[in-house]
């Protein structure tokens, strides 16, 4: 799918047969992600050690994709968390937090179960090469779907005894009930039907335990697991879609509505890139705070723009006075609720905070457009907000015109002047009626 993907799509996770990370891989592989885009993410992480296939199968008569992982290097050594996260580094920013944010669970759970702390954890199973692949795989495959939120239903984890590195374990195991905590599970049948490593990307991705919420289906996908019991069919579904209905749903045809920041699609003149044209939508959000006194100014510009390519809707400094007189800042991150956790993880990483504070929102985002109008010889992107079909914001995205005046040699504010002109002869201006009409050049006037 990459290429057109659109944004702000909602996933839905159906593992009431169980959950294994190579079966929900498998799953968005068939609900359209790129096999380049997963297979890119991974080898960018483990480069030349694994190789991904995938096979049509049935299970208890139902189609579904089996994924396997081939590892290319002999003796895939056990990794410690903070190896592993060394690893996560090279992916671009979404991909890298979601990742980051799997592994940081399965790290707290399997410390909690052997009384050690997060970073002395040693992974086997989920250290292997294809576990790491199978998270890093899902993460790039979201991204590719353009998932914006995730939820899941139910999770059966089994039940009976099963092998491990720690030896003979009963089923859920330590870390499965862990990761547990907080979610609704049931047995669902003998054996170990849970993974770690599956039940950790639900609980690191998903905001909500729910069953399929309301919502235009895009997609569906389906994975097998290496069973095939006759009294149940062993498989991940995937739903992928919009809750939104005014959200389009063709590739090309939309973009994600977010703050008013740089988000989403763009697209040639009149064609749309956000809701419909008709009111604006609300959507849920989280507003991540944290006061700091003690960070290098220096460093703000950096610790904004790595949580904003990791999926900010917005980040924002304030300054502030604190207790004793301190001059300080607080850091103020919204995002979608799934993102909490990579973008928590995040802020820590990035500042001296010692605590984060979250409290829920609810945002609400005028019906957007991104089009392009000749600018000195050039597309430069103006973003239209209407509502009811009458524009109320219009608006040249700056970084184009900042890059387009250090390309000509111009000063901003004559491009910027430009390009307000060239939107008002195209007849885009506040007040007018939004209808999608031809470019016009400033010379036709």
């Amino acid at each position: 799918m990459s290429g057109d993907v659109v944004r702000g799509r909602h996933l839905w996770i159906d593992a009431s047969a169980g959950v294994a990370g190579d079966m929900l891989l498998a799953a968005l592989w068939d609900a359209g992600a790129s096999p380049d885009a997963i297979r890119g993410a991974v080898d960018t992480v483990l480069p030349g050690a694994v190789a991904l296939t995938v096979e049509p199968v049935t299970r208890a008569g139902l189609r579904a994709l089996k994924l396997r992982v081939e590892a290319r290097v002999e003796d895939p050594p056990h990794r410690t968390w903070t190896e592993i996260r060394a690893l996560l580094e090279v992916l671009s920013g979404p991909v890298r937090e979601r990742a980051r944010a799997v592994f940081t669970r399965l790290a707290e759970a399997e410390a909690a179960v052997h009384g050690i702390t997060a970073d002395d954890v040693h992974f086997h199973e989920v250290g292997a090469l294809d576990s790491i692949a199978d998270v890093v795989g899902v993460c790039a495959a979201l991204d590719d779907l353009g998932v914006g939120t995730v939820s899941a239903g139910e999770v059966a984890v089994g039940s009976g005894r099963t092998r491990t590195a720690h030896g003979d374990l009963p089923v859920p195991v330590p870390a499965v009930t862990e990761l547990a905590r907080g979610w609704r599970v049931r047995g669902g049948g003998r054996g170990e039907l849970a993974t770690p490593t599956g039940l950790a990307l639900i609980r690191a991705l998903a905001g909500t335990c729910e069953e399929l919420p309301s919502i235009v289906v895009d997609t569906v996908g389906v994975g097998a697991g290496t069973r095939d019991p006759a009294e149940r069919a062993n498989v991940v579904r995937v739903v992928v879609g919009r809750t939104d209905p005014s959200t389009p749903g063709e590739p090309g045809e939309g973009g994600e509505p977010g703050e008013g920041g740089e988000g989403g699609e763009r697209g040639a003149l009149g064609s749309p890139g956000g809701a419909g044209p008709g009111e604006a939508s609300g959507e849920a959000a989280v507003l991540l705070e944290a006061n700091v006194d003690d960070l290098d100014p220096r460093l703000w510009p950096g610790v904004l723009r790595a949580l904003i390519d990791a999926g900010a809707s917005d980040a924002w400094l304030v300054p502030i006075v604190m207790k004793k007189g301190r001059p300080a800042h607080t850091l103020s991150v919204l995002c979608a609720p799934p993102l909490v956790p990579a973008l928590r993880v995040l802020m820590f990483r990035h500042t001296s905070t010692l605590g984060v504070r979250e409290s829920p929102r609810r945002k609400t985002v005028l019906a957007r457009t991104f089009v392009d109008v000749d600018v000195l010889g050039a597309a430069l992107t103006v973003k239209l907000g209407h509502v009811d079909g009458v524009l109320v914001q219009v608006m040249p995205e700056f970084e184009d015109v900042a890059a387009l005046a250090r390309e000509r040699g111009r000063p901003e504010r004559e491009v910027l002047a430009a390009a307000v002109h060239a939107a008002a002869v195209a007849g885009l201006v506040v007040g007018n009626e939004w209808q999608p009409v031809a470019a016009v050049s400033p010379d036709q006037r």
